[in-house]
């Protein structure tokens, strides 16, 4: 039996974990990081302001924009209202972002990671407040390698409290969407509102503050699975941020490039495009799981080309089908051609026709319904005059924001009418009218009476809306005796 081999003295293992090392991103001026701060800005202020906006649905409903009703089991946009039994929008609209993710990342790789994700969002406002407070790159890295003492504790006291309200308003933001917003901040500063909203906010809180603050680009490197499914949706005709190594290669300061003409790249190496990184990398290595598409290396290397009179797209937005082409002598097409990619057209077409079928559904619908359930127990009851009768549970639902009165009557079933615990047996028959208040559904303990000698059968309960125009929906269910059909 072979014995484990000993270590000698004094040797020191290799380390199987890294650390993580920080990362200082430098600030950056362009077309990339303009646009960055346009997404940044448009994507916080819909965050934050829109359980403030007011949407008029008359007296009955609430009057908040979008509002997720969780009491109400509704769910509120502008003049789209969403009930339980219509969940399949939802599902729709949860499947077209889906889609409408692979289509982004099939054209522009992580484009979605790289502007609009939260998780980058927030880092990159927090990111920014480290500006504020501590300064540019050198002067942060400074800061992190000096003690501690009584400027550096103010310095991070003060910028982990900008974090922390940071974190704190968008937890509050959030249970806003699920309550009327000034009612709901009134009741929190005075204690009243419900414990899961203090928990919601308290757990958002710590999150933001955690994952913006100080884990980062962790999140987007070891956390989120959608680095590991999107290399799947990638391919030689996708748009990536690619670095031109067969222009850069090999790399040279300068001064060693105007010693030795043609014998160096474009790459000076100066190091810029990690700089301004938000995760730290070096596109000049390839592809990789840590590249969140952002594009600020862009910004970065066509400066210095432009400084050092050299031409723009060392790293740039291209195919790695059209970089072979241009290493080649070729002409690179235009970004648009990406557009043409069979998978794109497909990707298009599904998320397209998926928003046209829920279009449709959502302005064909009818705002009237009703559902039946027949009582299993007893099944039937036999009266004294031989009659037979059987008990129904109805429920109508009203999805409008006003009261309506429906009529409900009986489709089949020759001879049977019907009362409720509201209408005494005495004015039984075939059609009962009922009023069901705005936004509400409405619950309806119905008996049927059918004649004697009634065999089992089939009939139908259908409601009609006595408004212009009506509206109707019906309801097949069974009748239940003693005789077969």
């Amino acid at each position: 039996m072979n014995k484990p081999s000993k270590l000698p003295a004094g040797h020191v293992p290799e380390k199987l974990y890294e650390a993580r090392k920080a990362v200082h991103n430098k600030r950056i001026d362009g077309p990339f990081r303009r646009f960055k701060w346009f997404v940044m800005v448009v994507t916080l202020a819909i965050y934050y302001g829109t359980p403030w906006i007011r949407w008029d649905r008359g007296p009955y409903s609430p009057d908040q924009a979008v509002l997720i009703d969780l009491a109400g089991r509704r769910f509120y946009m502008f003049n789209i209202e969403i009930w339980p039994h219509e969940f399949y929008f939802v599902a729709g609209l949860l499947i077209m972002a889906g889609i409408g993710l692979f289509l982004i990342t099939s054209v522009v790789g992580r484009a979605w990671c790289g502007y609009a994700c939260p998780q980058t969002v927030w880092t990159d406002l927090f990111q920014h407040v480290d500006r504020f407070i501590d300064g540019d790159r050198n002067a942060r890295m400074r800061l992190d390698a000096a003690p501690w003492g009584p400027q550096k504790i103010a310095r991070r006291g003060f910028k982990w409290l900008i974090y922390l309200t940071i974190a704190f308003w968008t937890g509050g933001a959030w249970i806003m969407y699920f309550a009327d917003a000034p009612t709901l901040v009134r009741e929190f500063w005075a204690g009243d509102a419900a414990p899961v909203a203090y928990a919601t906010v308290a757990v958002l809180t710590l999150t933001t503050f955690a994952m913006g603050g100080f884990m980062r680009e962790q999140v987007c490197i070891y956390m989120c699975p959608w680095p590991r499914i999107q290399s799947a949706m990638l391919d030689e005709k996708s748009l990536l941020v690619t670095y031109k190594d067969w222009r850069g290669e090999p790399r040279g300061s300068i001064k060693k490039a105007e010693k030795n003409p043609g014998e160096y790249g474009d790459c000076i190496d100066c190091m810029q495009c990690v700089a301004v990184c938000p995760t730290g990398i070096d596109i000049r290595e390839g592809p990789q799981i840590g590249c969140i598409t952002c594009a600020l290396c862009i910004d970065a290397c066509d400066r210095v080309m432009k400084d050092i009179g050299r031409p723009r797209g060392l790293i740039d937005y291209a195919t790695l089908e059209d970089c072979e082409r241009e290493a080649a002598g070729e002409q690179p097409r235009p970004a648009w051609h990406v557009l043409k990619h069979p998978r794109t057209i497909a990707y298009f077409l599904i998320w397209g026709s998926l928003g046209i079928a829920l279009l449709f559904l959502l302005g064909t619908r009818d705002h009237t319904s009703l559902t039946v359930s027949p009582d299993r127990n007893p099944p039937y009851m036999l009266m004294s005059d031989g009659s037979i009768r059987n008990s129904y549970t109805l429920k109508l639902r009203n999805m409008v924001g006003r009261p309506r009165d429906m009529e409900v009557s009986l489709e089949g079933l020759p001879g049977a009418v019907f009362w409720t615990d509201t209408i005494s047996s005495d004015q039984a028959a075939r059609t009962q009218t009922f009023t069901v208040k705005a936004d509400e559904t409405q619950v309806i303990r119905a008996y049927v009476m059918a004649p004697d000698g009634t065999a089992q059968q089939e009939f139908s309960f259908k409601v009609t809306t006595l408004d212009d125009p009506p509206e109707s929906d019906d309801n097949e269910t069974r009748f239940t005796s003693p005789i077969g059909e």
